[in-house]
């Protein structure tokens, strides 16, 4: 992995709660809120000017611009959610580029996995346990892309950081 399991490990602590909360509200409330991006995104602009060299954290910064410029687009032509391309945007500075693909296919894992979760706990007497989540409505005919979003970026980080060990 090209993430430093020394940036993994110091990121874990402050990322995983948020991400946590990100699949949280999405699947509660079917948004992902502001605050929570932002403070992922002050996480790495702290930590990531002490963990990277210059030159990489710049170009991680460039990555959450890259990212949030093109997920515009896509949720301007209706392929995307808004809290799923701040996410996106917010997550970017946290993986190293040459990871793209292995969190690329992570994600796919993941959302099979959590899309499966998902509808077989609305169908089955597991949604009583939060009946009044609004992923569940008939109304809600998408799914809660949070849910597989943020926790993709928490078995990221935790990869790196057992990787490197």
């Amino acid at each position: 992995m090209a993430l430093s399991a020394q940036a993994a490990l110091w990121f874990l602590p402050f990322l995983v709660p948020l991400c946590l909360y990100v699949a949280y509200t999405d699947l509660a409330q079917m948004r992902i809120t502001n605050p929570t991006v932002l403070a992922m995104v002050a996480v790495f602009v702290v930590l990531g000017f002490f963990l990277f060299p210059l030159n990489v954290y710049l170009w991680q910064l460039a990555q959450l611009v890259i990212v949030l410029l093109v997920c515009m687009v896509l949720n301007a032509a209706g392929g995307m959610g808004a809290g799923d391309a701040k996410f996106l945007a917010a997550a970017a500075p946290f993986v190293a580029l040459a990871d793209v693909r292995l969190v690329m296919i992570l994600f796919a894992a993941v959302l099979l996995s959590a899309f499966a979760a998902h509808r077989i706990a609305k169908h089955t007497a597991l949604r009583r346990m939060a009946p009044n989540w609004d992923s569940w409505t008939q109304e809600a005919r998408k799914f809660p892309m949070g849910f597989a979003l943020g926790p993709t970026l928490a078995i990221y980080l935790a990869l790196a950081a057992l990787h490197g060990s």
